[in-house]
């Protein structure tokens, strides 16, 4: 099985390539003694883009990794799913 929908992958890399971007503003805000908070609203900012990637992810687990499983009607799958799928919203909450 894939792990990610075309679509979905080419959503996540964009939206990744433009982190990265971030990342290396941050990193030259650091080497150019920018003002503290402007380098802090701009962490908080790039956090906010890397959440919108994981719930994109998740959402695309669900909808089809997690949905197969269901559909399959194999109990210890849908079990491993959903036990999947709970913990990394626990860590994620972290």
């Amino acid at each position: 099985m894939s792990l990610m929908r075309e679509e979905i992958k080419a959503s996540c890399l964009k939206r990744l390539k433009r982190i990265e971007g971030q990342i290396r503003g941050l990193a030259g805000m650091v080497e150019d003694d920018r003002y503290c908070i402007d380098v802090v609203t701009q962490i908080a900012a790039a956090r906010a883009a890397l959440r919108r990637v994981e719930e994109e992810v998740l959402r695309d687990h669900v909808a089809h990794c997690v949905e197969h499983a269901i559909a399959s009607g194999d109990k210890a799958d849908q079990r491993r799913k959903i036990t999947e799928l709970m913990d990394v919203i626990g860590r994620a909450d972290r």
